[in-house]
């Protein structure tokens, strides 16, 4: 594991790298709104991604490394996210094709920010459809707007709601609610078998 600091236009923000044995793709993981990279989901995500052959960079975004919890607005996000990708793409994962993925507040980064960074599908674990009981609410504008392979892993009771499947999109429910904490390993399944077919249209 490496652990790198990035420059972005909102500051700097860090990178932890997990590097696979034979880095077949790049997997891009940012964290939640309140949270950091070292949730219960996407330490399986990764641990996920480096067994399936794709390294793992866990993005912290700027304002978390300035220590405040509040997150920044999303323009912010996704430029500091952009800048990050950017960079890795150069220095570390040249020539490799980019996954973006992330959950919940950072699922919603990657999906507004897959076409600018040339993703090549998007991983988004507990994507917060909507504020808890406001459905009317609803960012499903942000997920369908990705034209290549989703995955979706929701908890079954989350009370951000979950998204439809759809054509290149996949859903995967698995037990609890928003924190994918209850079967952590229900996650790693889903995130190692749709990898596994990412990965091959990839090759």
């Amino acid at each position: 594991m490496t652990s790198i600091e990035v420059d972005t236009p909102h500051g700097p923000a860090r990178a932890e790298l997990h590097c696979a044995e034979e880095g077949r793709a790049a997997l891009l993981l940012g964290h939640g709104a309140g949270g950091g990279v070292h949730a219960p989901d996407l330490v399986a995500a990764t641990r996920a991604a480096t067994d399936a052959g794709v390294h793992v960079a866990l993005v912290e975004q700027p304002y978390r490394v300035a220590g405040r919890r509040a997150p920044a607005p999303a323009k912010q996000l996704d430029a500091a996210w952009l800048a990050v990708a950017e960079d890795l793409g150069e220095r570390w994962f040249a020539d490799l094709p980019l996954i973006f993925g992330g959950r919940s507040s950072g699922a919603r980064v990657a999906c507004r920010t897959a076409e600018a960074g040339e993703a090549q599908a998007v991983l988004c674990l507990a994507f917060p459809l909507h504020p808890p009981g406001k459905p009317e609410k609803s960012r499903a504008a942000e997920i369908d707007a990705v034209d290549n392979p989703v995955l979706v892993v929701q908890g079954e009771r989350d009370a951000f709601g979950r998204p439809e499947p759809a054509h290149h999109r996949e859903v995967v429910l698995v037990a609890g609610d928003h924190s994918l904490k209850a079967d952590v390993e229900a996650v790693h399944r889903a995130t190692s078998e749709w990898l596994a077919k990412v990965v091959r249209l990839l090759d």
